[in-house]
């Protein structure tokens, strides 16, 4: 009886393990692409012409090796894949770790932390949905001065037309806002989990890397829809 206890335990251990390092490097997909995605948004800040030459060039990158998008076709499967391996990971390792028992001083130390990164995790799911129909599937102008194809078929105009609208730039900021939150402390793990943080040097310099590129990130992608929404670019 011993032994089965044992081998569950071993398992449970090592399929812990696996989750973890699912996590960590879907997280690291999903921190190139945004630091690639934050690239691209500063482009606007040159003007309608060298944002939209752009974003034609990702459509056209690999020709004609690639198809016509074939490069953001891979980029999104790509995406999609780390999506579903990073929430299946993230929602069972949470699922687990809130039936383990813990001590009370364990459960009060990680119940605020654990809580952010599960419900800000699922806000920013929620953004990332919404942006994607947005700006890419249904091309949508939220802004009521600002209608047609003219606006929506022309990549620099719906940028400048979604963020002159204080809602949309808000609903933007605040999921910048848990999306600093998660980089921040998912970096510090993704370190962890990849035996990075063994010394306390170590340890102190994730936490700082963490910490600086959230800061980056969030910084960079503000730029953009603050420089419109005050209209600095227009």
């Amino acid at each position: 009886m011993a032994t089965v206890t044992s081998s569950r335990v071993a398992t449970a251990r090592r399929t812990t393990i696996g989750l973890k390092i699912l996590m960590a490097g879907t997280g690291i997909v999903f921190v190139l692409y945004v630091l690639l995605h934050m690239y691209g948004n500063l482009k606007a800040l040159q003007g309608e012409e060298a944002f939209n030459t752009y974003a034609e060039h990702l459509r056209t990158f690999g020709e004609p090796i690639l198809p016509y998008g074939g490069l953001l076709w891979i980029v999104r499967v790509v995406l999609l894949l780390s999506l579903v391996g990073h929430a299946y990971a993230a929602y069972t390792l949470w699922s687990r770790a809130g039936n383990a028992r813990r001590t009370k001083y364990a459960a009060v130390k990680t119940a605020a932390r654990t809580a952010w990164m599960r419900w800000g995790g699922t806000f920013i799911l929620l953004f990332v949905v919404w942006h994607l129909l947005e700006f890419t599937i249904l091309k949508i102008s939220v802004n009521p001065d600002k209608q047609g194809p003219n606006i929506t078929q022309n990549p620099y105009e719906l940028l400048v037309a979604s963020f002159q609208v204080w809602w949309l730039t808000l609903i933007y900021v605040a999921a910048l806002v848990a999306l600093a939150f998660h980089l921040s402390h998912g970096v510090f793990s993704a370190s962890q989990t990849l035996g990075l943080t063994g010394s306390a040097g170590a340890y102190r310099r994730s936490k700082m890397t963490g910490h600086a590129l959230a800061a980056v990130i969030v910084v960079g992608f503000l730029i953009p829809p603050l420089a419109i929404l005050f209209g600095l670019i227009k």
